[in-house]
């Protein structure tokens, strides 16, 4: 529900937009990294805040029925994605965007929370936001500040200036390939830079550079239904398992495990179940590089 003054504490906090998504077949669903993670770290018991921008009620029902908390601006515009199914994959075009997101619209009462999860979809996270988060794990999902449009709205990989001042100051970091326009020349740098970096490759699976060592995961085969948010809900899943246990290993094992298992049912409904996070906890570790 909204908090528009007083909130109460919480475990998890997410920062960044929710979005519109327009589907290739003409219908609409709420979306972005916001919705998705904070859909998956509440399911895994945490309380969590959601830091966005929002039109209305009718936006944050589906956070709401989960008893979610969320503040943040009320605006007449919402971060609005066209999604459109190309022979070489998921072409996405920005029709609009929501207003920017500043140190100040995060509570004070959120500030200490376990774990803050910065997640930008389009460049409206105002990077200083980091330096309101002094305790517990600060993760971030890169992916909006990777982005970049022209007039067309087509959304393509861009540069990240921001990036030698957000990423020594993160605990974790998960970003997928497709968000570095498949330039594997990018990451080392990028590894160099934080603790903890993890690049996710869809169906290929996923790599954890750590202490300065590589580390792959399989994913397992399943039918492909919707593939939205996949990306997100790995990086709640890793992100919580990894505050949990400080076991990378074991994070990147879960989060892998129900990233692949969410692309089976199509938008929010991809979220975890009970029953999946259950069959989780017995996905078998990587012993090594």
């Amino acid at each position: 529900m909204m908090w528009p003054h007083a909130v109460p504490p919480v475990d998890y906090v997410v920062v960044g937009h929710l979005s519109l998504d327009q589907m290739p077949d003409g219908s609409t669903r709420l979306g972005g990294t916001a919705a998705y993670a904070a859909l998956t770290a509440q399911r895994m018991g945490l309380r969590v805040g959601v830091v966005t921008a929002y039109r209305g009620p009718e936006d944050l029902a589906p956070l709401d029925a989960e008893g979610l908390f969320v503040t943040g601006i009320e605006s007449a515009t919402l971060t609005t994605f066209a999604l459109e199914e190309t022979p070489t994959g998921r072409r996405l075009r920005l029709h609009q965007v929501g207003p920017r997101l500043h140190p100040h619209h995060v509570p004070m009462a959120w500030r200490s929370a376990a774990i803050a999860h910065l997640a930008p979809i389009a460049q409206e996270v105002e990077p200083t936001v980091i330096q309101v988060f002094r305790r517990g794990l600060v993760a971030l999902t890169p992916q909006g500040w990777l982005r970049e449009w022209g007039p067309d709205g087509e959304v393509r990989a861009g540069p990240w200036p921001e990036a030698a001042y957000l990423l020594p100051r993160a605990g974790a970091v998960v970003l997928s390939i497709e968000d570095l326009g498949h330039d594997e020349r990018r990451i080392a740098e990028l590894a160099r830079q934080t603790p903890l970096l993890v690049v996710t490759r869809g169906a290929a699976g996923a790599d954890l550079y750590w202490q300065g060592q590589t580390y792959h995961q399989d994913a397992p085969s399943v039918s492909v239904v919707d593939a939205t948010g996949a990306g997100d809900i790995f990086a709640a899943v890793f992100f919580v398992r990894l505050y949990q246990t400080r076991d990378p290993l074991d994070a990147l094992a879960r989060a892998t495990f129900l990233a692949a298992r969410s692309v089976t049912r199509p938008g929010l409904a991809g979220v975890p179940t009970p029953e999946e996070l259950t069959a989780a906890l017995a996905v078998p570790l990587r012993s090594g590089p």
